[in-house]
């Protein structure tokens, strides 16, 4: 996480960070096709929600078949209402078990955003030392010490591995 300090184009450029940040998360949510599996199941929730009102007795508001579907979904079981019919069950069983499949797929989509944030950092940073490079007869001689000490961390990173 960047924090940047005083000025208006210090905001800006927190945001602009904020929304690349943003724009790469929801990049691997649709590489991993997990942007479909969410859509499924909000969907789902909602439908389930509507089924639940219909078939169950116990419950005769859809705000009240929402609160049932989030309870199966969280696992709570508050028990102030229960499915008393197949259709109500099924649909109990068919939403936590789409709320499973989403729960399990979050591990995967959170790891792979940050491993995808540490290459992206690792490019920038190679493109910035290979830039150096570039130009070295031009660099003082503490621009040269530093991209020395550099290669040296590089080095001794790589013996641990």
């Amino acid at each position: 996480m960047m924090i940047y300090a005083g000025g208006a184009g210090s905001d800006q450029r927190y945001r602009r960070e904020k929304m690349k940040q943003i724009r790469l998360l929801w990049m691997i949510i649709k590489r991993c096709n997990a942007d479909k599996v969410l859509y499924a199941f909000v969907i789902s929730f909602f439908a389930s929600a509507f089924v639940v009102m219909l078939a169950e007795p116990g419950i005769s508001s859809y705000g009240e078949g929402m609160w049932y579907c989030f309870v199966a979904c969280t696992t709570i079981g508050f028990g102030d209402f229960a499915a008393v019919t197949l259709i109500g069950r099924i649909a109990t069983v068919y939403i936590a078990l789409c709320q499973i499949m989403l729960v399990a797929i979050l591990p995967g989509i959170i790891v792979t955003y940050y491993m995808e944030v540490i290459h992206r950092r690792e490019q920038e940073s190679l493109t910035m030392f290979m830039d150096k490079l570039e130009r070295l007869p031009e660099l003082s001689r503490e621009e040269l010490e530093q991209i020395a000490e550099k290669v040296r961390k590089s080095g001794e990173e790589k013996e641990i591995i």
